[in-house]
């Protein structure tokens, strides 16, 4: 028996087959999991829904976070399918390439607002509007870049102070829904070449630095994560919550990490 048998699990921001969310998707799988599959826009759904049909995934549906009337709308076509969940995934972020091509200081306040909204906010609305359907026990988690998140990632800007409100919020999340037994963790995966990452100026470097410098000398892959976040879903992990799980070949640890910043 799988570590997810019988198990319904959410997962939304799922873009391609390159990416994280897919990872996710493909070793909940394999451990039992029953799958739903939430995307973003028309683009998107031309991406997702060959993918579902590809894992025979019945629950495939639209959602726009910034519109708190689609999550409602999602909510219950969720519990009209599945009646109770007991994982959710949040997979969502987004800044406006102008945010990440120049200098932070140089950030607008509307790419302010919108990096907040979509890749911070909507974990608290989601996880919210979901809580009357999930069962205790349940476990929630999101996807961030720690190293980003506490430290200076050249060219990151916005997204890492978004990353770092992240963290915050899963931990008081954790707070929150530790009555009733539901874990609430994040995810800090490594360099990983996805659809997100692309945005990013200088990416290509720091990929590259990332296999030199890190501890294992390796990247990571979508489907090491995809396990890391098995683990969290699991009750092998019923006693952890708040936390942010680093899944980097240990990169988060060196102390010098990041390729010198060329102005790219």
């Amino acid at each position: 028996m799988g570590l997810l048998e019988g198990k319904n699990a959410l997962i939304f921001g799922l873009a391609n087959d390159k990416s994280i969310a897919w990872g996710i998707t493909q070793s909940f799988l394999r451990e039992g999991a029953n799958i739903g599959i939430s995307y973003a826009g028309e683009v998107m759904e031309k991406r997702v829904k060959p993918l579902a049909e590809k894992i025979n995934c019945k629950w495939v549906e639209e959602c726009d976070v910034t519109k708190d009337d689609q999550i409602k709308a999602v909510v219950k076509k969720a519990e009209a399918h599945f009646g109770k969940i007991d994982i959710l995934v949040h997979s969502i972020a987004f800044a406006g390439r102008d945010e990440l091509s120049r200098p932070f200081h140089e950030t607008s306040r509307q790419g302010f607002l919108t990096a907040m909204d979509i890749s911070v906010y909507s974990f608290v609305a989601l996880t919210h509007a979901f809580l009357p359907i999930m069962n205790d026990g349940g476990s929630v988690m999101c996807l961030t870049y720690g190293s980003g998140a506490v430290k200076v990632a050249p060219h990151y800007n916005v997204m890492g102070v978004a990353k770092a409100a992240l963290e915050s919020a899963t931990r008081y999340l954790a707070y929150d829904l530790g009555p009733k037994k539901i874990r609430v963790n994040a995810i800090s995966a490594g360099a990983i070449r996805t659809l997100a990452a692309a945005g990013v100026g200088g990416f290509r470097d720091m990929y590259k630095h990332f296999a030199d410098k890190s501890p294992m000398r390796e990247n990571v892959t979508i489907e090491d994560v995809g396990d890391a976040a098995t683990f969290l879903a699991s009750d092998l992990s019923k006693r952890i919550t708040g936390e942010v799980m680093y899944v980097d070949s240990g990169f988060n640890i060196m102390g010098v990490q990041m390729v010198e910043d060329k102005g790219e």
